[in-house]
């Protein structure tokens, strides 16, 4: 996974708030997307997750830094200019029920790249989208019947057909199973996986759930507050965690063994996120870091390498956890020394 399909250099998104105030959903973002992997994207709510999904997408203009599309600068181009990369970057988005015209049948829905990139008519477009209900796993004679007649997967899937249409290199999958049943969500992560490898894709696969991240991605960029906390191969983020937020998360995972979940490292966080209107200066992290320094406070940590890792697993965090080390009984202590 050597060749870099997307590219994410400096970005920043800004939105305006009805008073003077500024929301920094995505604040300085670099990142690549490399070709045929799952790349997770996690954190909490309101961490910037969607936002950076969207200007990856040109879905949001950026308020300053670059995206590029194999090779190609997209985030600066014109509605018109975009039309061709559309084509090679698709979405998933999270509401099966918001996500589809309830007063459109679901053939006309799924048709719709077709109709506007002007690629197949008639009958020929017809076969198209049965085509592509036939490989999500919905009955193609269902062709004229509306959203409302679909259960919570199959709508979903209808999602994943559209998103599939124009056989694009890149989908950017935003929760695209937060909203169903468990069992319902396997079905479609299946899915997903089944049709990456028989179709080449790449996905960005947007989640507040680890566990499924875990599940289906080669990588994970963990996001806290508009920045990437942590980004590592997926093994390495679990095995050798180096961010504390990065293993609070890590230690809220549910698991089934119960000898285990009374055993295992419980890392409480103190407080709420900080306002993303008003960011703390320093690490954002330090105002709840069991781990906090006084340096954490006032400078702002690199997104890099630390201790022996690789460059393929980079930590924004001056004071990086150790293997073994114990993180719940870690107190901070952002006094001058």
């Amino acid at each position: 996974m050597s060749e870099v399909l997307l590219k994410v250099d400096n970005v920043y998104k800004e939105f305006p708030t009805h008073g003077k105030e500024v929301v920094h959903a995505v604040d300085g973002v670099s990142l690549e997307v490399f070709k045929g992997e799952t790349l997770g994207l996690v954190g909490e709510t309101g961490c910037g997750k969607s936002s950076l999904a969207r200007c990856m997408a040109h879905l949001y203009d950026v308020t300053s830094g670059s995206v590029s599309f194999e090779g190609t600068e997209i985030s600066t181009l014109s509605r018109r200019a975009m039309r061709p990369i559309r084509r090679e970057i698709q979405v998933i988005f999270q509401d099966p029920y918001g996500s589809l015209n309830p007063r459109r049948r679901v053939g006309s829905i799924i048709g719709d790249p077709f109709a506007i990139h002007g690629i197949a008519f008639g009958n020929e477009r017809k076969k198209k989208v049965q085509e592509l209900m036939e490989l999500v796993g919905l009955n193609p004679e269902h062709y004229n019947r509306f959203p409302a007649e679909f259960s919570g997967g199959q709508r979903q899937r209808i999602g994943v057909a559209r998103a599939l249409a124009l056989r694009p290199k890149l989908i950017i999958c935003d929760e695209p199973v937060s909203a169903l049943d468990v069992s319902i969500q396997a079905q479609i992560i299946n899915l997903l996986a089944d049709l990456q490898r028989e179709l080449d894709l790449t996905y960005v696969f947007i989640s507040h759930d680890l566990s499924v991240v875990r599940h289906v991605s080669n990588r994970i960029a963990v996001m806290y507050l508009g920045r990437i906390a942590e980004l590592a191969p997926t093994d390495e983020l679990f095995g050798q965690t180096r961010h504390p937020y990065t293993r609070a998360l890590l230690s809220a995972l549910p698991v089934a063994d119960p000898d285990t979940a009374d055993s295992r490292e419980q890392i409480i966080l103190g407080g709420d996120i900080p306002a993303a209107t008003n960011p703390p200066e320093g690490c954002r992290f330090h105002t709840r870091c069991p781990k906090a320094r006084a340096d954490c406070a006032i400078t702002e940590p690199p997104l890099a390498a630390v201790l022996d890792d690789t460059d393929d697993h980079r930590t924004a965090c001056l004071h990086p956890l150790t293997l073994g080390e114990d993180l719940s009984t870690a107190v901070p202590d952002l006094k001058a020394s």
